[in-house]
């Protein structure tokens, strides 16, 4: 097969770095000027420079290692071996490609970046311009038949390869197999049949036959295979002798090569000894006298490092734990950056550790000795704070050492301290009271029970006491550790922001002719071939020099290495307000054990009111004081207060339900003179202020009792017991100032007794329950009207007292103020239906009068005085008790039911308006009920209206 000019064995490398490929259509090399040949040579033999110039190598000579002369004796592979090679099933034209064994595939050249990608709708405007040229191209070539010469040509080229394929498949398959071997039985047994001789010991002339055809088979088989490799040898000898010549001019070009290496190599030798050797010697000086003067800096450092443990033990002997840390600290990052690997210093650093924790634990420990001292001293004798500075360095200490958890042993001993206050005020107690035998009562809980309340109370006030100066100095040892905090967290911030500024600056002041330097003497100092591979090594050497200068200056600069973080100092700060808040809640709780103890048998509950609210507002004033101090509003104390409440609000309660309960049944429902005490009470509530007046002793000067309670410039005549039952509810108002917790259980049971005063005042008046209860003989109009001015006295207060506890309750309690709404919906209609009952006690009088009524002189009638009478009577009754207004109002209801009564009597008479005698008589009779009516005190001006008597004409 005939070799293509135009196709190049030899591989070129398509990049620096990447893999070996052939060119396609490699441009044609040019001779060297100094030697030109007229042949063409092949450049798949004699490949062109990589750089793709034609220069000669005097020229430019590439720098290169030398290697031995190469020869024409050097050639491993001769031609008729490459064309005979048996491993091949095909016969390559580009046998060069040996060279790179078996395996090497040619790969498709890579798309250049630069080029547009192509597709077929880019061709599609030529395509469509050159349609009709190539229908015409087509119709010619149809007209134009084909020379003989081209056909015989082509029918001359396949009889051959017919005639030469027939010839090679007369070879059978297995000589021209890639693994033939005779050395294989299998191979042999087959070229070779031995079945065809004879096995015996003697020939015969049929075997002799055999074997003599078995030769000339072979040998035409030979012939055949030589007849094809003359062929292919005459097909290829144009390219074969074109490879020679190639050979001769890459010899020429590889000595001209050889003779430019060698010298290149002469002058840079010459160059070395005359330019470079002298400044490397002054540049080895000045190293060497760099390194003796960093000698002797480790030596002075490691003098210094020497006399760590001394140093450490005399501040430890001073209590310095804070300087001894920071003296081992230093010591060991020396060693770690400086002193690495030096022999005599391999056991320092544990030696330095073991002596960290050592003072690790006698800082705990210190710290747990000072924390039980301070919390343990009398109370009363010193207020101020020991050992400040002492506390200050431990906490110092601790934090450098990130024991974050010397808290919790600071809350360790709070709380045994806490237990102990109890204890060694009731022993302090028990030494002034004599009637308590502490031998025989050895219980606390039983001592304390034996105390009388006053003793009991005085204890507790001490209790108190002992705890709010214990608060007070937890107080101020955790405000200097809180300072202490504040103070490391303020220097960790500083530093930070230090660090960076001065990475800034260093950054910005770096010196600009620093690379030159380096790459000067990395030049001067490079001992390799390339002066470029010295500058790369420079400028990698300068990055890591920088990286190394930076992330030292952040290690020296960074505050978390010593000190916490900012997030774990937070964290202690939260940890600090969470200790003082524990303690004002243990303070309540060892309080509460007190109470409880008192109040195990019911003592508490059977203490006076004066005496809880005592109580009460003792404990409050110890919670606000605490929570003052804490800023913590802790609940145990007043939520067991509020148990304490509630007996007390029960049994409150019922003492004051039972004595209104007792007042009601044995009220006459009389009014009742008004002594100068409750007028100065109401007084003192015109402002919307509830408060208990003290009782005055009774002298001379005292003011006289009224027959009117004055509210608001309005006169109220009441009966005993509503005077009471004023100040019973301001004595609930007065309880809830000094116990506020129970006002919402208070307001229930207020709401309570003002139903039961209602209710209870309802049976005895309108259902006339005091006749048997207080043995009336009946019930009045002024009763009525007495019982009704009462419930309107007590409708007055029910405003206030609900805004006094409304300023007492919590928004979400609010909803129970709706009971005050239901009282006064209840007063009303109470009101409402005395009123009714006034009026329906005068419509009986008037049906009982107007039915005997004749129209009939003598005029007016006895019918109409009588009932004047009655009008008179009802007016005496209750014009001294209601208000001119609520008088007109009632005469005014009582009125239209006499012209009710009068119209119904007349209908029945027959008597219209008609202008005759007996109209007139009827007239006469109104007149003078009309008259006498107007008569009467805050009635004057009543519109009677008695034309609705008559029957409307149709």
């Amino acid at each position: 097969m005939a070799a293509r000019p135009t196709t190049s064995p030899v591989p070129r490398r398509a990049t620096r770095d990447g893999p070996f490929h052939k060119d396609r259509d490699p441009p044609s090399p040019r001779p060297s000027p100094s030697r030109r040949r007229p042949a063409c040579s092949l450049p798949d033999v004699c490949p062109k420079e990589p750089t793709g110039e034609g220069r000669s190598l005097r020229q430019g000579p590439s720098v290169v290692s030398e290697h031995d002369r190469w020869t024409v004796y050097s050639s491993k592979v001769n031609l008729p071996a490459a064309l005979n090679d048996p491993r091949l099933a095909k016969r390559e034209s580009d046998f060069f490609t040996k060279t790179w064994g078996l395996d090497f595939v040619e790969t498709d050249a890579l798309p250049s970046f630069c080029l547009p990608n192509v597709t077929p709708e880019d061709f599609s405007a030529y395509l469509q311009e050159s349609v009709q040229r190539e229908r015409i191209h087509e119709r010619c070539k149809a007209l134009c038949p084909i020379k003989d010469d081209l056909v015989d040509s082509i029918s001359s080229i396949s009889t051959t390869q017919e005639k030469s394929r027939a010839e090679l498949d007369q070879v059978p398959k297995i000589f021209l197999k890639p693994d033939f071997a005779l050395e294989e039985p299998s191979t042999f047994n087959a070229v070779l049949p031995w079945s065809h001789f004879n096995s015996s010991g003697g020939r015969s002339s049929r075997d002799m036959a055999s074997s003599k055809l078995l030769q000339e088979k072979l040998s035409h088989y030979l012939d055949i295979v030589e007849v094809s490799i003359a062929r292919q040898i005459s097909l290829r000898s144009e390219a074969f002798f074109h490879a020679m010549s190639s050979q001769h001019e890459l010899q020429d070009r590889l000595k001209e090569t050889q003779e430019a290496v060698a010298v290149l190599r002469r002058r840079t030798a010459t160059i070395d000894r005359v330019m470079c050797q002298g400044p490397l010697a002054a540049l080895r000086a000045a190293l060497t006298r760099s390194n003796c003067v960093k000698l002797h800096n480790k030596l002075k450092l490691m003098a210094a490092v020497h006399q760590t443990q001394p140093t450490v033990q005399l501040l430890l002997s001073t209590s310095e734990f804070v300087g001894a840390l920071e003296l081992i600290a230093t010591t060991k990052e020396v060693l770690q950056q400086e002193l690495q690997g030096i022999h005599s210093f391999r056991h320092l650093g544990s030696q330095l550790c073991e002596l960290e924790k050592l003072i690790d634990k006698m800082m705990v420990e210190d710290f747990s000795m000072y924390a039980r001292s301070e919390l343990n001293r009398s109370l009363r004798d010193d207020t101020q704070l020991l050992e400040k500075e002492r506390l200050q360095s431990l906490v110092f200490g601790l934090l450098r050492q990130r024991r974050l958890d010397f808290l919790d042993i600071y809350s360790t001993e709070m709380m045994a301290a806490a237990k102990a206050i109890v204890s060694q005020c009731v022993a302090e107690r028990l030494l002034t009271i004599d009637d308590i035998d502490t031998e025989v009562v050895t219980k606390l809980a039983e001592q304390m029970r034996l105390m009388t309340f006053p003793q009991w109370f005085e204890l507790l006030k001490d209790v108190f006491e002992c705890f709010l100066l214990f608060l007070q100095r937890m107080k101020a040892t955790l405000g200097v550790i809180r300072l202490v905090v504040l103070e490391v967290l303020e220097s960790n911030q500083k530093t930070l922001l230090a660090g960076e500024s001065h990475l800034e600056e260093r950054q910005l002041n770096a010196a600009p002719n620093s690379c030159g330097d380096v790459a000067e003497l990395a030049y001067l100092t490079h001992d390799g071939p390339f002066i470029s591979d010295a500058l790369h090594g420079a400028q990698q050497a300068r990055a890591s020099t920088a990286d190394a200068e930076s992330t030292s200056q952040e290690q020296n600069f960074m505050p978390g290495d010593m000190m916490p973080s900012d997030l774990q100092l937070d964290r202690v700060l939260n940890n600090i307000r969470e200790l003082l808040h524990t303690a004002s809640d243990i303070s309540h709780d060892r309080c509460v054990k007190l109470l409880t103890a008192r109040a195990k048998d019911g003592s508490l509950e059977r203490i006076s009111s004066a005496e809880f609210v005592s109580l009460s507002v003792a404990v409050e004033d110890f919670a606000k004081e605490t929570e003052a101090v804490c800023g913590r509003r802790s609940v145990s104390l007043r939520g067991a207060l509020q148990s304490q409440a509630d007996r007390f609000v029960h049994r409150f309660h019922e003492e004051r339900k039972t004595k209104l309960s007792l007042l009601l049944d044995n009220e006459r429902w009389k009014q009742a003179e008004v002594p100068a005490e409750f007028q100065e009470l109401v007084d003192s509530m015109a402002d919307g202020t509830i408060a208990l007046t003290v009782r005055k002793v009774a002298g001379p000067d005292d003011r006289k009792p009224s027959d009117f309670l004055l509210v608001k410039g309005h006169k109220y005549a009441v009966v005993g017991t509503v005077l009471l039952l004023i100040r019973i509810f301001l004595e609930y108002c007065q309880c809830v100032n000094d116990i506020p917790a129970i006002a919402t259980d208070m307001l229930t049971r207020l709401a309570d007794l003002l139903k039961h005063f209602n209710s209870r005042s309802c049976q005895l008046v309108l259902g006339a329950g005091a006749l048997q209860v207080v043995g009336l003989k009946t019930i009045t109009t002024k009763n009525l009207a007495l019982a009704s001015r009462c419930l309107q006295l007590v409708m007055v207060y029910i405003p206030v007292i609900r805004g006094h506890f409304e300023s007492k309750l919590q928004p979400k309690h609010f909803s129970v103020l709706r009971h005050f709404d239901h009282i006064t919906k209840d007063y009303n209609d109470h009101v409402s239906e005395i009123w009714a009952k006034l009026v329906a006690i005068m419509d009986g009088v008037f049906e009982k009068a107007l039915t005997k009524y004749e129209v009939k002189a003598p005029m007016p009638s006895s019918c109409f005085r009588n009932v004047c009478r009655q009008m008179l009577k009802m007016h005496e009754a209750i014009n001294d008790l209601l208000p001119a207004d609520q008088t007109q109002m009632l005469f005014s209801r009582i009125n239209s039911s006499l012209k009710m009564n009068l119209k119904r009597q007349l209908g029945r008479l027959g008597v219209v308006n008609d202008g005759g005698p007996q109209h007139g008589l009827v007239v006469v009779d109104v007149a003078f009920y009309t008259e006498n009516v107007q008569a009467l005190k805050n009635l004057e001006t009543l519109d009677l209206n008695m034309a609705e008597i008559w029957e409307q004409k149709r």
